[in-house]
């Protein structure tokens, strides 16, 4: 997925993964704010798989053996 990064007018970054609605997080640096919403968007999908819902970012991901 990709990560989009901007550094805002009040000198904080944001970080926003387009692909997931609402994934978006700020940090005081550009590293914080890209894991703060690493870290969101892996709870999001976690928790899509719980509900079982369709996460297909995951298939590629994980794979099965057969």
């Amino acid at each position: 997925m990709q990560i989009d990064v901007e550094r805002e007018d009040d000198g904080r970054w944001i970080a926003e993964v387009s692909a997931l609605p609402g994934a978006m997080a700020y940090g005081s640096t550009k590293a914080e704010a890209i894991i703060k919403v690493e870290a969101l968007v892996l709870r999001a999908l976690a928790d899509k798989i719980e509900h079982g819902e369709d996460a297909p970012e995951i298939a590629r991901v994980f794979t099965v053996a057969a």
